[in-house]
């Protein structure tokens, strides 16, 4: 499996826009083929910071994810309102 924590940081007047994104990210790749889990989180002590936590069955799933519509979509989306950063474990 492949888990995925991506750590977005966002100024006040972007975050909504940002979070919008990120719920349908979120609602879409649910449905993807290998996903396991995928959901997004507000920081309950930094209102600049959330997180986007994924898992996957494999790497072909999430190589498969990578290529979908919603993800080329939205992905450059909030990179364009806000910055991203990404842990990958392999377990």
């Amino acid at each position: 499996m492949i888990r995925l924590n991506v750590f977005i940081r966002v100024k006040e007047e972007k975050r909504e826009a940002v979070l919008v994104a990120a719920k349908e990210l979120v609602t879409a790749s649910q449905k993807d083929k290998g996903c396991i889990a995928y959901d997004v989180f507000e920081s309950a002590t930094r209102h600049d910071v959330l997180m986007i936590c994924e898992t996957w069955k494999d790497a072909e799933a999430l190589s498969a994810h990578e290529h979908t519509p919603h993800f080329m979509t939205l992905v450059p989306q909030i990179e364009e309102l806000a910055e991203m950063k990404i842990e990958k474990f392999e377990f």
